[in-house]
């Protein structure tokens, strides 16, 4: 195997359970009743990856809290998508300088993206001095080495990342819900989006062998999972940067296999990599949700071709024509990027006629925002924020007259819906997603939570369908 493709070494992975279990004597030793707090900012895959240090956490001893002020283990998962995250990470960080002058026995660990980066590593060294431990993205199976040198040293342990992205099976996950499960098939990103962040702090594309992923699906279905989504910075690419034989359709059309009640969801999906194999797969598929999450972010092939996206409008719009003729009822969202510099008027206006012609369900809109280390960021003719605001408010406006449009016609339909249970936003109704993730209010029983149901759709709003149960 390639070192770009490297796995954990068996050894590697004996020293870690080495660890977990020395961390856990000591906390047995203490007679303390330890408990450790999670803090996750970001995408799924932070996600996922911070059911992997709850999931080592509980290995060692710890009873996982929501409540910081009760934890002797703190436990930050950063965000460096965009500025703002990272500032708000440090924001949160900072609220934890008191409760370890309280504790001082107290660890507090940063670990994720952001601090992948040098400057935020020297930042957090001389102005945080209450972090006691601090690793990026490579390091993430180390966690038990690196607390246990902590109780063994009482030093600080601020670690760079590591210059080789390994891939680690084995590490416990406490997963956080019973009914929707992530699972990743592979790590770091090989694109190198003028505007992204994420090749810098997650390294090199490495995908998991499909026997482990398979085994993990499986897994999950028997503890009876109805929507498990798999992650990747861009799913389309498993299996390119190794030796392996098949590709990410192959992947879905062997997990389909399993047998059980469930929907497979995938993200996120690079157009470059969208092959029609992919999209004939999903077709004809048992468990493979038609809903398709396809980053457009321009609908200008100059931005485009500036941002490094590697693909024009004429091709983008050829795979969703693909995917409708292949599956008409799919459920299609995109994500999309204003203000992007050198973005004209002109730009923009071809933004906004690709939404009228793609006619996504949803998308997901970002007012574009620098990210120290990216070429976009050194670029000349950036958007005033006002510029960025209006052109931002105008794109929303035109998508939510497109999403209502494609949610009147719900109405009156009966639509399977898994069930989230009580609505967080109105404890009076109970809330659910359909196969294509559209959000559903309705009147239901606690014994409906984590059941698929079939609700009569009575409205259709541009961000939500509201129905009643079918019984």
């Amino acid at each position: 195997m390639t070192e770009r493709n490297r796995s954990v070494s068996p050894a590697e992975m004996e020293k870690h359970r080495n660890c977990i279990r020395e961390v856990y004597a000591r906390n047995q030793m203490s007679g303390s009743h330890p408990r450790a707090y999670m803090l996750t900012l970001g995408c799924q895959q932070n996600e996922a990856d911070s059911e992997k240090l709850c999931g080592m956490a509980e290995a060692m001893g710890y009873e996982i809290t929501d409540k910081p002020e009760l934890a002797s283990l703190i436990m930050v998962n950063t965000c460096a998508i965009r500025e703002h995250a990272e500032k708000r990470a440090l924001s949160l960080v900072g609220q934890y300088k008191h409760l370890k002058a309280k504790n001082p026995d107290l660890i507090i660990v940063v670990c994720g993206c952001m601090v992948v980066q040098e400057h935020r590593i020297e930042e957090i060294k001389h102005r945080y001095p209450y972090v006691d431990i601090l690793f990026g993205t490579s390091s993430l199976h180390r966690f038990p080495e690196l607390l246990l040198e902590k109780m063994s040293r009482g030093k600080r342990i601020l670690r760079s990342d590591e210059t080789v992205y390994e891939v680690a099976e084995g590490i416990p996950i406490r997963r956080e819900n019973e009914i929707r499960a992530w699972v990743s098939v592979m790590y770091g990103c090989n694109n190198f989006c003028s505007y992204c962040i994420v090749p810098y702090v997650r390294g090199r594309e490495r995908s998991r062998k499909k026997e482990a992923v398979i085994e993990e699906v499986r897994e999950l279905v028997g503890k009876g999972y109805k929507d498990i989504t798999l992650l990747g910075q861009n799913v389309n690419s498993y299996g390119k940067d190794s030796d392996f034989s098949y590709d990410f359709a192959d992947l879905l059309e062997e997990l389909d296999t399993i047998e059980g009640d469930y929907w497979i969801h995938f993200m996120t999906s690079h157009p470059k990599d969208a092959s029609r194999k992919l999209i004939d797969v999903m077709a004809r598929s048992r468990h493979v949700a038609r809903h398709f999450h396809l980053p457009m972010q321009s609908g200008s092939d100059r931005i485009l071709k500036a941002m490094n996206r590697r693909y024009d409008f004429e091709k983008y719009i050829g795979i969703l024509d693909y995917i409708r003729e292949k599956m008409p009822d799919a459920v299609i969202t995109s994500d999309i990027i204003v203000g992007f510099p050198g973005e004209t008027d002109e730009d923009f206006e071809g933004t906004v006629s690709a939404l009228k012609r793609a006619r996504f369900d949803m998308i997901y809109s970002f007012i574009y925002s620098p990210r120290k280390g990216t070429p976009a960021a050194e670029m000349e003719e950036q958007v005033p924020a006002d510029v960025q605001k209006v052109r931002f408010e105008r794109l929303l406006a035109v998508q939510n007259e497109i999403s209502l449009s494609a949610n009147r016609p719900m109405e009156g339909k009966t639509l399977r819906v898994l069930c989230d249970g009580v609505s967080k936003n109105n404890e009076a109704l109970f809330s659910g997603r359909t196969e294509g993730g559209k959000i559903v209010f309705f009147e239901a029983e606690p014994v409906d939570t984590g059941k698929f149901l079939n609700i009569e759709i009575e409205r259709g709003e541009a961000f939500a369908l509201y129905g009643k149960v079918k019984r």
